[in-house]
């Protein structure tokens, strides 16, 4: 047998499999092949959406299913021994595995990142392949994990019998926080961004460290009562009669596994205390979701509660580590185990991309000051000065501009979908109640359907924060629109949530991560692939913050004679006083804002004041993690000649192309936004373009064709005349749907099923009329040479 005739996967079947069986590995526990690890990232084009190419792992090998050891990435013969290990190295530093393998058949070349071998890379025969004891033995050392130590992390997850498992960066840091308590550290923070199934995580670390003994009884510590709840009766659910839910102030200490509010703990008395009932031994494990809240201040009740159980291990859980010059989470949890960001999230194709609408009203970008001694509605003398945007809704109410909000994200809705679920955050109950009123007015149609089509959903009001768990169920069509401040910001699971619309002033970044992390679910099963966020008050120019993205920093720098504990906690301006949420976390403002202790600023409501829209603008989310907010031509001009350096390369690519679609495909996962740009063009032009003439209108300044022209200029040069009967008939067919709808949809062989063509004949009948299938193509590769010419 020819080895170089030999196909990829030929070589791993015939070489590698018996290579890897004859070191020892058991196929069927320690070896996967084809292990796609990511689902590919989201790429939206207007309306619809297509998902770029997944990772894929040739062979992963593994010491437990839980502890992958190693990456093997295979080529065909007539490439190198090392030819793919760049991209295996890629997928082993996301994988977080140490031993990597690069392999043509011949023999593999084997790179170790542990730093514990002769040398980094070695070239192995096919009979060297490793062992697993070898490769596990090694890994430990790698690791700083005693014999002691790696008999506890190989202890398995949870497995309920239905197949699901960890996702990679679950299984990384679960790993990592079972070894770091392994290795006895007692302080640990996972850092996962919101819709990556933090709770999850959670819930697999507890189970592997409850189940080997290694903690016995565990506090698991929340703020906002429905994420106790939705623990408990969710991911938590396999812990069964072992777990217990802290209500009513009642402690019970014969449980293992305890689910608590930190409100139901504590109080501002000493007899509120209550979890000072438990001796100070008596958990030996507190794990603290949003552990960016109150436990990040030295100085709050909720750190008592981790002091007073200072001799546990604790695990913070957070999305947004808080890290400013009074409050730092990494102070007391020390840097992170693991990181996954939401730019990596969106990259994987696990978390949902965004359009960014920036909305500017003429009042709020240019103030506006009050005629000389008006009042406002209720008779209030309004104070001369100049009002801004940071005063609307806050010390200043424009009814007009709430009427005005209200009515763009009414045209929204219309446009695209008036169920999709939308959240509507507001500054305060105030705010969210006016909102309301004017969403329900502008949407009579709706509301007389349902009169739950909008609710305010605040921790002020009992019916409607009763609705929150109907918003959040994909199956619960009512209420579609919730108005609401800050009982939404964080914990909600609203998977179907399609739209965030931002009318609140937001100035910290911690905030704004949760905020947007309410859209960032996808749900394939009801249609969730990307959000949209509406933006009012320039919240979203938080995305241009080096902070948004990025690692935790610790901002708090003591000097030499300074404590190193951060001082007090100081509320930012959108943020409760105190730094703890209250209840459920919301702000409820009636007579007016609180200027200073026991000095109420007034707030002037006006409602006689007209206001316009003075710029409106849709930006990108791209494939770098930036919002694209230059010219979306130079942006794609940028983009594109990147990928081909000139008109020439680009040229020669598209003839060659067995499908024009697979390039379209390749350049939309580059960042290229067909829908956008054809819109932006085709608006300029007054013509529909394909997307060939896009490229080479915009990247290249060619003058364009539009697809009507191209067809036109095939049937002038008589084309059909070689072709007869139904073959003539059906290219004719053809050329007219590429007129109408581009080049896509004639490649796809399926559109013979479709009218005009299935009244001449079956797609067997016609496509033999070309001689066969491959006649067929041919003549469609031909037609698209001739448009093209």
């Amino acid at each position: 047998m020819d080895k170089k005739s030999l196909s990829e996967r030929d070589i791993c079947t015939k070489y590698l499999v018996p290579a890897i069986q004859l070191a020892g590995w058991d196929i069927e526990t320690q070896v996967r092949e084809e292990v796609s690890f990511t689902k590919g990232r989201i790429i939206v084009r207007g309306k619809l959406h297509s998902r770029g190419q997944a990772r894929r792992a040739d062979f992963i090998l593994y010491h437990k299913p839980n502890l992958p050891l190693a990456v093997i990435e295979a080529k065909d013969n007539n490439h190198g021994v090392g030819a793919g290990m760049q991209q295996a190295l890629g997928y082993a530093e996301s994988l977080d595995v140490p031993f990597v393998f690069s392999s043509n058949g011949d023999g593999f070349l084997f790179h170790d990142r542990t730093g514990t071998g002769d040398q980094v890379e070695t070239e192995l025969t096919l009979d060297q392949f490793p062992s697993p004891n070898e490769l596990w033995q090694r890994y430990c050392q790698w690791k700083g994990l005693d014999a002691a130590a790696c008999q506890k992390v190989e202890f398995p997850y949870y497995d309920d019998g239905s197949g699901r498992s960890p996702r990679y960066y679950q299984s990384n840091a679960i790993n990592r926080t079972v070894e770091a308590v392994a290795r006895g550290q007692d302080r640990i923070l996972l850092v996962m961004a919101t819709g990556t199934g933090k709770t999850y995580t959670a819930f697999q670390i507890i189970w592997r460290l409850w189940k080997s003994k290694q903690k016995r009884r565990i506090l698991f510590l929340a703020d906002r009562n429905i994420l106790v709840d939705q623990t408990r009766n969710n991911d938590f659910k396999p812990f069964g009669q072992a777990m217990t839910k802290i209500a009513k102030r009642q402690i019970d200490t014969s449980y293992e596994i305890y689910l608590s509010l930190y409100q139901a703990v504590t109080g501002n008395e000493e007899e509120k205390n209550i979890y000072k009932q438990f001796s100070s031994d008596f958990f030996d494990l507190v794990v603290v979701d949003e552990c960016h809240r109150g436990s990040a201040a030295s100085d709050s009740a909720w750190r008592d509660i981790l002091d007073y159980f200072s001799g546990a291990t604790h695990i913070g859980l957070t999305a947004t580590p808080k890290e400013t010059k009074e409050v730092s989470s990494t102070l007391y949890f020390g840097d992170p185990v693991y990181t996954y960001s939401l730019k990596q999230g969106i990259e994987d194709g696990f978390l949902a991309p965004y359009k960014v609408v920036r909305i500017d009203f003429d009042l709020d970008l240019q103030g506006w000051r009050p005629p000389k001694g008006m009042v406002d509605k209720h008779g209030q003398l309004i104070e001369d000065r100049i009002y801004n945007l940071s005063d609307m809704d806050r010390t200043l109410v424009i009814e007009p501009r709430t009427w005005a909000v209200a009515k763009k994200v009414t045209e929204f809705l219309e446009a695209s979908d008036p169920y999709q679920k939308t959240i509507v955050f507001c500054d305060d109950v105030d705010h969210a109640e006016r909102m309301r009123r004017a969403l329900v007015n502008l949407n009579p149609k709706w509301v007389g359907e349902s009169r739950k089509y909008v609710m305010r959903i605040t921790g002020d009001e009992k019916e409607g924060k009763a609705e929150l768990d109907n918003f959040i169920n994909p199956e619960e069509r009512y209420p579609v629109i919730a108005t609401t401040s800050k009982l939404m910001t964080t914990g909600v699971d609203a998977q179907t949530c399609k739209l965030i619309v931002l009318d609140q002033h937001i100035k910290s970044m911690t905030e704004f991560k949760q905020i947007i992390g309410r859209g960032t679910r996808i749900n394939e099963d009801y249609g969730k692939y990307w959000f949209t966020i509406m933006d009012f008050k320039k919240a979203t120019e938080l995305f241009a913050d080096a902070a948004f993205d990025g690692d935790p920093v610790q901002i708090y720098n003591p000097g030499p004679e300074d404590s190193p504990v951060p001082p007090e906690d100081v509320p930012g301006p959108s943020e409760p006083a105190g730094g703890e949420p209250s209840g459920e976390g919301e702000v409820t403002i009636t007579g007016g804002d609180t200027g200073g202790v026991g000095e109420p600023r007034k707030r002037y409501v006006v409602d006689n004041v007209p206001i316009n829209i003075v710029a409106e603008r849709v930006q990108y989310y791209g494939p770098d993690g930036k919002l694209i907010t230059e010219s979306l031509r130079d942006y794609t001009r940028e983009r594109v000649q990147r990928q081909f350096a000139s008109l020439d390369q680009f040229l020669r690519r598209w003839t060659d192309a067995e499908q024009k679609k697979a390039i379209i495909d390749e350049m939309a996962a580059q960042g290229v936004m067909w829908e956008a740009l054809s819109e932006e063009v085709e608006r300029k032009l007054g013509k529909p373009l394909d997307p060939f003439d896009l490229i080479c209108h915009v990247a290249f300044d060619q003058p364009p064709l539009s697809r009507r022209e191209r067809a036109d200029n095939v049937r002038k040069r008589d084309y059909f005349t070689r072709y007869k009967g139904s073959a003539r008939q059906v290219l004719e067919g053809l050329l007219e749907k590429y007129a109408d709808t581009g080049v896509e949809h004639i490649e796809d062989i399926k559109i013979l099923q479709l009218d005009p063509f299935r009244s001449l004949g079956s797609p067997v009948e016609l496509v033999s009329s070309f001689g066969g299938r491959q006649q067929y193509l041919q003549a469609i590769k031909e037609l698209e040479k001739a448009l093209y010419a």
